[in-house]
């Protein structure tokens, strides 16, 4: 799977590295919960890292929602990766569980980013890559309705995750149902 690169340099150090990964992850629950307007004090500190530490792996805001952005993307491709090897429904399923996360992520921040530039085409092409081989497979199996293109998949999915849902456990309840919807009548 071809990964984006972020647009900041990854540190080389194993400390470095872990307060970089530490605050990709706090920001991304951050920007979920708060929006871009997040604090960048409160990403510090619940990375565990000083406000400097911050600002030294990404000395604008828009380089952290870039990098916040491009990881939940190489996320995705990672899963894809992963999943390749269980049967051809799961791993769809798999995926789209993880994406609905991805979804999550991009609602918050999705205003902060420039739609046209380079790296925002490179993330789509790259989740592209990553799932529609997926689909591709459990059609192929019959497991899947054969009108069903990935890009219908990709807005079935988003648009059932605007909805505001008691719990976890509801929303991919309600997901499992419409994904339902595009299995095969066996």
């Amino acid at each position: 799977m071809t990964e984006v690169p972020v647009t900041v340099r990854r540190p080389q150090r194993a400390d470095a590295r872990r307060n970089f990964d530490a605050l990709l992850a706090a920001a991304r629950d951050a920007f979920a919960e708060g929006g871009t307007e997040a604090s960048l004090e409160d990403i510090a500190k619940r990375a565990g890292v000083g406000i400097g530490t911050l600002y030294r792996n990404f000395p604008t805001r828009k380089d952290l929602f870039e990098s916040v952005y491009v990881e939940e993307i190489n996320q995705l491709s990672k899963v894809a990766a992963e999943v390749t090897d269980l049967p051809p429904w799961e791993a769809l399923t798999t995926w789209l569980k993880r994406f609905v996360d991805y979804v999550g992520t991009k609602r918050a921040i999705i205003e902060a980013l420039n739609r046209e530039s380079d790296m925002f085409r490179a993330c789509r092409a790259t989740m592209y890559e990553a799932g529609e081989p997926l689909l591709l497979r459990a059609q192929q199996a019959g497991e899947v309705r054969a009108d069903a293109a990935f890009d219908d998949v990709l807005r079935l999915v988003s648009g059932l995750t605007s909805a505001a849902f008691v719990d976890v456990d509801q929303r991919d309840r309600v997901l499992m149902f419409a994904l339902d919807g595009l299995r095969t009548k066996r």
